[in-house]
Formats: C-alpha cells, sequence, structure tokens
C-alpha cells in the first residue's frame, strides 16, 4: 500500500492509499483518470527502492506524458496550481501542475525536502515564466533540471536558456541570482499560491476541469 503525504512537509497531514486514490480518479474524472492513477501508483511502487537517479527518472518521465495546457483554457482562470490528484485526473496542466506533482511524487519516494526545490525560471526560448524541480545531490552541487519542455534530466549549467528567478521547497524561499543555492527570502508559506494548494491536498473538493483532453 502506498501512503502519500499531502502537504506541507512540515505538517502532520492524513495519509491516503491507493484504492481510496484510484477511486477520487475514478468517481471525480472517469475511467481513464483511475487508469493513470494506477498507472502513476504501480510507478511509485516500483521506483520506491530504486536509486534517487532512478526515482528522478521514473517520476519525471511518467508526468511528462500527461499534455500541456493554458491555466484559462483548462480551468477557467489565469493562474491555478493543480493538486497532484487533478492534474493525474484532468490528463494535463501547464508548467507549475507538471513541477507540483513532481516535487511530491519524489518526496513521496523518499527524496529529501533539503534537496529538492521547485524553481520559477524565465525561460529565454519562450520569452515566458516556466517552473521546473531542482534536484541537489549535495548542498553546493549544480542541481539537476526536471522539465517538461526538454524531457532529459540535466545539469542547471546545461540548461543556457532558463534563468532563474525564484525559488522553494516545504520549507524555504530563495531568491536566485545564479544557477546555485540563491538567498534565503523566508518561509516557503509566504507564497499564497503554494499555501491554498496545500490546504486543497487530498480527495476532497477536486476542481472539474473546464475542458476534456480525454
Amino acid at each position: 500500500m502506498l501512503f502519500l503525504v499531502f502537504g506541507l512537509p512540515a505538517k502532520s497531514v492524513p495519509k491516503l492509499n491507493n484504492q481510496k486514490i484510484v477511486a477520487a480518479l475514478t468517481d471525480n474524472y472517469g475511467q481513464r483518470a483511475g487508469l493513470r492513477g494506477r498507472a502513476w501508483l504501480t510507478i511509485m511502487a516500483d521506483a520506491s527502492d530504486a536509486s534517487n537517479a532512478d526515482k528522478l527518472a521514473q517520476v519525471n518521465g511518467f508526468f511528462n506524458q500527461l499534455r500541456f495546457i493554458d491555466d484559462i483554457k483548462l480551468w477557467g482562470v489565469e493562474n491555478y496550481w493543480a493538486t497532484p490528484i487533478e492534474f493525474i485526473g484532468v490528463n494535463g496542466g501547464d508548467c507549475e501542475d507538471f513541477a507540483i506533482a513532481k516535487y511530491f511524487s519524489l518526496l513521496e519516494l523518499g527524496i529529501a525536502d533539503e534537496k529538492m526545490r521547485i524553481t520559477m525560471v524565465k525561460s529565454l526560448t519562450l520569452n515566458q515564466y516556466h517552473m521546473v524541480v531542482a534536484y541537489y545531490p549535495t548542498p553546493g552541487s549544480v542541481p539537476l533540471i526536471l522539465d517538461n519542455i526538454d524531457g532529459e534530466i540535466k545539469p542547471a549549467d546545461q540548461r543556457n536558456d532558463l534563468l532563474p528567478v525564484y525559488s522553494f521547497n516545504g520549507k524555504q524561499l530563495w531568491l536566485n541570482k545564479e544557477k546555485g543555492q540563491g538567498v534565503l527570502a523566508g518561509k516557503s508559506q509566504r507564497l499564497k499560491r503554494w499555501s491554498n494548494l496545500n490546504q486543497r491536498m487530498g480527495l476532497l473538493n477536486l476542481k472539474q476541469a473546464k475542458l476534456s483532453l480525454e
């Protein structure tokens, strides 16, 4: 049985099991969503004893199969940070949703929160803001980037198309002036969308999309 901890890592939150996750996906989004949930849970089970590198690869590869779509088209609002269950349920989302789902999945697989950051960057190629997951093998190392645009996991110094702006994890917020650790800027709860996301974690009140991606 897989237990997923949904919410800020520092908090004690309810844990969810496989059957409830699949049932919630099926009931709220249909049979295909339930099948995606089972596929995700299988990936999580298979990766539980894998190396950190394999965990990164499997989680990154799974979520990069989902579709990219702007929030306004999918949800009918300008900037909605979907929970991982909502993201899997509707079969797509924007860059924030890819990054959030990867972060929480890796956290559940035992990757330490201190090794990960959800990072807002400027995509120089697309000339727009973008979100990725940065994984730091050691505190002083150049992070590896998990991205839905470039599916290959690469060190940040090989991603000259990305300019870091700020980053956060379950506890802290950093302002990034270079492709390293950045400058500590307080608690991540300062980010209203992040706090709101954590309050919505779980299987109740799952948001319904305005557009079907099935």
